[in-house]
């Protein structure tokens, strides 16, 4: 080497740009991932959690669903997309009810849909969340809100009074056993909607000539004697109440009349399906359809509000 030249430090000119190229490529990378997580993140949140609470099993409510997700697609919802739902099911133990009405709060879920069997315990539990009613009875009647067009309060939905169904009931019965004369009439005590019924059942049982023996249970240990005192005053018929607490029941119902041979008249088409004879009804899978109508107008920033019940009404009845 010549003197007065100087030799370039061996690796130096490489090694700072590979260095910076591995360091921007690493703040690059970090970059990347950061904000993938924050869109990850913000993509999650958006998305709307419904929570579903209904009495009894999965099973038993699983058409109903069918019909409620199949309204919310027609509306542009995709589950898992825009939209997550959270079912809790009481599994027939009312005494479930505020434990789990008391979890869908702690959840934080957008509304609650619930039915007439779980709407007191949605109502108790939370003042603030919208509690959106896929079917229930008289919603003004039993306090819950004020006036159909101005609800105030969470609760929103539709209403369906079976109490003017009650008559048609009892016509058709008499329509498919003529000779019926004393007709039982089974009702949950302490249900408004049931008296309600019962006062309607009635009145359309003068104009028939058929007498009502009125069976009032509160508690599932009283059935033994109602159904003694069905067969010790001679009833040929029976018509069962549409409310939560028959539902529960309905097996031991519709055995009791399979055994006596009774024809029975139901409020809801899962007691035929569970074995009953006959219902008469106003279509509930209709009334789980439109509830996604209710839904799909609270996500969008729409006053709660609530309308009769406008679903078709159908005699259901199998062979015996």
């Amino acid at each position: 080497m010549k003197a007065g030249t100087r030799q370039p430090a061996r690796g130096n000119s490489k090694r700072k740009p590979a260095e910076k190229e591995r360091f921007l490529c690493a703040a690059l990378c970090a970059m990347l991932f950061t904000l993938c997580s924050v869109a990850e993140a913000q993509s999650l949140k958006k998305i709307p959690v419904i929570g579903i609470f209904l009495p009894e099993t999965a099973a038993t409510y699983a058409s109903y669903n069918e019909a409620f997700v199949q309204g919310l697609r027609e509306l542009g919802y995709v589950l898992g997309q825009n939209l997550l739902l959270e079912y809790r099911y009481t599994e027939g133990k009312r005494e479930r009810l505020p434990e789990l009405a008391a979890e869908l709060v702690r959840l934080k879920v957008d509304m609650i849909v619930v039915t007439g069997g779980t709407l007191a315990a949605a109502k108790q539990a939370t003042n603030t969340i919208p509690i959106v009613v896929a079917t229930a009875g008289d919603l003004v009647g039993d306090g819950f809100i004020a006036s159909l067009a101005r609800p105030g309060g969470n609760i929103t939905g539709s209403s369906n009074l079976d109490s003017d169904l009650s008559g048609k009931r009892l016509e058709l019965l008499k329509e498919s056993f003529p000779k019926t004369g004393r007709v039982a009439f089974l009702l949950w005590g302490g249900n408004k909607q049931d008296q309600d019924e019962l006062k309607e059942t009635r009145t359309a049982a003068q104009r028939l000539a058929v007498r009502i023996q009125a069976s009032d249970i509160k508690d599932p240990n009283q059935f033994p004697n109602a159904f003694t005192m069905i067969t010790k005053e001679r009833s040929e018929a029976v018509i069962v109440t549409n409310n939560s607490f028959s539902f529960a029941h309905r097996k031991t119902i519709v055995e009791f009349a399979a055994k006596n041979r009774l024809p029975t008249m139901f409020g809801r088409i899962g007691f035929v399906e569970d074995g009953g004879l006959m219902s008469y009804a106003a279509s509930r899978h209709d009334s789980f359809r439109r509830t996604a109508y209710f839904v799909d107008k609270i996500l969008k920033g729409g006053i709660l509000v609530t309308s009769p019940c406008s679903s078709r009404r159908s005699l259901n009845s199998r062979s015996i």
